[in-house]
């Protein structure tokens, strides 16, 4: 992205200078007249390089902050979904604990069903 705003910039000023002094140089007045068009000329075109400058560079900024924010999300995205791995684990993990207690406490019903028929 920088190199093609470079060559835009590159052309603007190139083609502004050209254009400025050819119509100069093309117009029938005096050398002084014709210095103070080429000065004022050239100045003009620094202001206007260095607005399209700025506001490349502002492109410039606006996109890297838009790279980092996108860059910050999928970090996010991915930690929520990390965590919800970590809590799917758990939440099965506590339901077969669960279900290991519940087969254990029936077994354990049963067997003393069993020791009280016998008696």
């Amino acid at each position: 992205m920088a190199h093609k705003t470079s060559d835009l910039l590159t052309g603007v000023l190139i083609g502004g200078a050209v254009g400025v002094i050819i119509g100069i140089l093309y117009a029938p007045k005096s050398g002084r007249e014709t210095r103070e068009e080429l000065l004022t000329g050239a100045e003009e075109l620094m202001a206007r390089a260095k607005r399209e400058y700025e506001e490349a560079l502002e492109r410039s900024r606006r996109a890297y902050e838009a790279a980092l924010s996108r860059i910050g999300e999928m970090e996010l995205k991915d930690k929520v979904e990390s965590i919800d791995a970590s809590l799917h684990s758990v939440s099965a993990g506590a339901r077969e604990a669960l279900q290991e207690g519940k087969d254990r406490l029936k077994r354990a019903v049963e067997a003393g069903v069993e020791a009280f028929k016998e008696q």
